[in-house]
């Protein structure tokens, strides 16, 4: 059993008001310029732009977000609580809903490798 560590504990609990703060960051500029994608999107862009330009290392807030992504099902109970309520629509059309969340999905994964191929073949060729 781990002991208890307030180190840790200061470490996890400043990692995480960061990510907060990037998250009610992004929620607010959305609201200020009326955008049409969530706040949580553009915090996510405010993150990775901070990385991009060396503000922040991933490593950084490693421990938070690590956290967040073990927890990461207990964001997901309302949604599923609100198929209760959907239960017609999801008994109706509900091989609709799978054949479209199945195909987002794969899309997404070809997508995201044929531009991780691309960025890694273009680095290669300009570093040489």
């Amino acid at each position: 059993m781990k002991r208890f560590d307030v180190k840790r504990l200061g470490r996890l609990i400043s990692e995480l008001a960061v990510l907060l703060a990037l998250y009610f960051l992004g929620c607010q500029l959305a609201a200020w310029w009326h955008l049409p994608i969530p706040g949580g999107v553009v915090g996510m862009t405010l993150l990775l732009l901070a990385f991009a330009l060396g503000w922040v290392r991933p490593a950084t807030l490693q421990l938070g977000a690590g956290v967040l992504m073990a927890e990461m099902l207990l964001f997901f109970i309302p949604a599923l609580m609100s198929l209760l309520d959907y239960g017609v629509i999801v008994r109706d059309d509900g091989w609709r809903i799978l054949l479209v969340i199945g195909v987002s999905t794969l899309l997404v994964m070809v997508v995201t490798a044929f531009t991780v191929e691309a960025v890694c073949r273009w680095r290669v060729r300009h570093e040489a």
